[in-house]
C-alpha cells in the first residue's frame, strides 16, 4: 500500500454488499480499499438459506419492487457464476384449509412467473404428489403441490469470488483488519485499521467512505465514528439445521407453517438436507449468535408436520445461525420487516459517507449499482455499469455447461472421482483445473486431510482466497466440515497455524 496514497473509496465490510460494491467500483476505474474485520462472509452472508430467489412470500407484504428486481436478477447472476449458482425447482405442497388458499398461491406464482423476465427457468406447474416422487417422503395427506423455479447459491463462495475479482481489478483487499477509527480529515477520510492477528495498525486515506458492515453498521457509526445516536438496523435471527438427506430427488420443498411463517427443505452437499429458516428479533452481539433450543424444536416440529419420517434434534449433524441486518421500518413482526435495502448518503460534514442498510444476496449486484450511482454523484462518475454481462472468477463457461465442465475436469485429472470433480467445479468452475495443475495422481495433490480435501486445494485457498483458519476452509470456502472427523479438522487447523507462522 503506497505511502500517502489517497483512495477514491474505502469500504468497510467483507460481506456480499461490501465485496459487491468494491468489485463494481474497481471495475469502473475507482481506486478502492476494503477492510473486513474477520473472514469474508463470516457473518450474515454465509448464514443465509442459500437461495437466489424473488422472495415469493414478499408479495404478501406488497414488496413488488423488491420482488421484481430479485426475479430479474436470478438469471443475470446465474450467467455470471454458473459454478456457484444453479437452478432449483421448489415443491410447495397444498393442503385444503391451509394457511393460504389455492387461488392466492396461484396468483402469487403467476406474478412470480411473469414479473421478472424469466427466459431459461421453467414455469410453474401443478403436480400430483400421489404419483410424483416428490410425494414419497411426505405424509399422505398432501395430495397436490405447486412446483416453481428459483435458484441455489453457495453464499460464502460468491462473496469471496467478488472479493477476488475486486482484487484482480486493482482493489486493495484487507481481511482480518478491523476499523478502529474513521474521521473526516479535510476533504478525505482518515481510516485506522488494526490487523486482528498481529495487532499492527495503519491509517488509510480515502475521498469517500462506504459503511457496508452489515449487522455492525450501527456499531461502526457509534464506535469508529463516535455517533451514539445510530439506530438504523433491526437484527433478525435466522437459524438452519442440516440432517441426513430426507429424499433422493433433486428438488427442494417450500413449506408453510400455521403461524404464517415459511421454511425450506433443500438438497445439500449430496448427502444432506438443509432445513430453515427461523425469523425472530435478536438483541445480542452478532458475533455470539447461536441457534437456540427453541429454534431447533421449532424447525424439527415444523418439518415433522410434512415429512412422514419425523425430524428429531438427534438427527442434526450441523446447524448455523446468523443475523439479518434489516432496515428498521417499524414492522411489528420480524418476518414482516422489509428485506429491501436502503442507501443513505451523508455529505453534511465534508468527505462523503454512504451507509448501506439491509439487502439480500439476490439483489446485491443491483444494490452495488445503486451505490455506485450515489458514489458517482458524490465524488464524480467513472465508467458505466458493467457487471450485468460479467463473469466471476471460474464462471467463464456456458450457463448450462456444468456437465461439460465436469467432463473436462475428469479428462484433465482422471485420477479423481466424479463426485470430487463435481464438488471442485461447483466451488471453482474453470479454476478447478488450474488448481489441480499438473498432478497425475492423488498423491501429487499433497496431504489428504479427509473427505475430498487435499493440500493442493488448501494451498489455493490460502494463496488466492484469504483462508487463515480451518473454519474458513471447512465451513465457508468448502463444506468439507460435514465430511471430516474432529481429529481430521484438528489436523487441518494445525496445518493452517503452521502456514500462518511460515508466511
Amino acid at each position: 500500500m503506497a505511502e500517502g496514497r489517497v483512495y477514491d473509496l474505502f469500504v468497510i465490510g467483507g460481506g456480499i454488499n461490501g465485496c459487491g460494491i468494491a468489485r463494481d467500483a474497481a471495475g469502473r476505474g475507482y481506486s478502492v480499499a476494503l477492510a473486513e474485520m474477520n473472514d469474508f462472509a463470516s457473518g450474515t452472508s454465509s448464514g443465509s438459506t442459500k437461495l437466489i430467489h424473488g422472495g415469493l412470500r414478499y408479495l404478501e407484504h406488497y414488496e413488488f419492487r423488491l420482488v421484481r428486481e430479485a426475479l430479474m436478477e436470478r438469471e443475470v447472476l446465474w450467467a455470471m457464476a454458473p459454478h456457484v449458482i444453479w437452478p432449483l425447482r421448489f415443491v410447495l405442497p397444498y393442503q385444503k384449509g391451509g394457511v393460504r388458499p389455492a387461488w392466492l398461491i396461484r396468483l402469487g406464482l403467476f406474478l412470480y412467473d411473469h414479473l421478472g423476465g424469466r427466459k431459461l427457468l421453467p414455469a410453474t406447474k401443478t403436480i400430483d404428489l400421489r404419483r410424483d416422487e416428490a410425494g414419497k417422503p411426505l405424509k399422505p395427506l398432501f395430495g397436490r403441490a405447486f412446483e416453481y423455479s428459483d435458484g441455489w447459491v453457495d453464499d460464502a463462495r460468491i462473496v469471496v469470488l467478488n472479493a477476488r475479482d475486486a482484487q484482480i481489478r486493482g482493489a486493495t483487499i484487507l481481511s482480518r483488519h478491523k476499523v478502529t477509527s474513521a474521521r473526516r480529515d479535510g476533504d478525505a477520510w482518515a481510516v485506522t485499521v488494526a490487523h486482528t492477528l498481529s495487532g499492527e495498525t495503519q491509517t488509510i486515506r480515502a475521498r469517500m467512505l462506504v459503511n457496508a458492515a452489515g449487522p455492525w453498521v450501527d456499531q461502526v457509526l457509534a464506535g469508529a465514528m463516535g455517533r451514539n445516536n445510530a439506530h438504523n438496523v433491526r437484527l433478525v435471527q435466522g437459524s438452519h439445521i442440516v440432517v441426513r438427506k430426507k429424499f433422493d430427488h433433486a428438488r427442494a420443498y417450500f413449506f408453510q407453517n400455521p403461524d404464517n411463517r415459511i421454511f425450506f427443505a433443500i438438497p445439500y452437499e449430496g448427502e444432506f438436507t438443509l432445513i430453515g429458516t427461523t425469523d425472530r428479533d435478536y438483541t445480542g452481539d452478532p458475533k455470539a449468535i447461536r441457534i437456540s433450543d427453541e429454534e431447533v424444536n421449532y424447525l424439527c416440529n415444523a418439518a415433522s408436520e410434512y415429512f412422514a419420517e419425523p425430524v428429531r434434534p438427534a438427527d442434526i449433524v450441523w446447524s448455523y445461525s446468523a443475523v439479518r441486518p434489516l432496515y428498521d421500518d417499524g414492522a411489528s413482526k420480524a418476518q414482516e420487516a422489509t428485506r429491501d435495502y436502503v442507501l443513505k448518503l451523508d455529505e453534511t460534514e465534508g468527505a462523503p459517507l454512504l451507509n448501506v442498510f439491509g439487502g439480500k444476496l439476490t439483489t446485491y449486484r443491483r444494490l452495488a449499482e445503486h451505490a455506485l450511482e450515489k458514489i458517482g454523484g458524490a465524488i464524480g462518475t467513472r465508467g458505466a455499469s458493467w457487471t450485468a454481462g460479467s463473469r466471476l472468477p471460474g464462471g467463464d463457461f456456458a450457463v448450462l455447461g456444468f456437465e461439460a465442465e465436469v467432463k473436462r475436469l475428469l479428462s484433465h485429472s482422471p485420477f479423481i472421482t466424479r463426485v470430487h470433480a463435481e464438488r471442485l467445479v461447483r466451488c471453482y468452475g474453470t479454476d478447478a483445473g488450474v488448481m489441480l495443475g499438473k498432478a497425475e495422481t492423488a498423491a501429487d495433490l499433497g496431504y489428504h486431510f479427509g473427505g475430498s480435501l487435499y493440500e493442493a486445494e488448501v494451498r489455493w485457498l490460502i494463496d488466492k482466497e484469504w483462508a487463515v483458519t480451518a473454519e474458513d476452509v471447512l465451513w465457508r470456502r468448502t463444506k468439507q466440515g460435514l465430511f471430516l472427523t474432529a481429529a481430521q479438522a484438528a489436523g487441518l487447523e494445525d496445518y493452517m497455524t503452521g502456514a500462518r507462522h511460515a508466511a
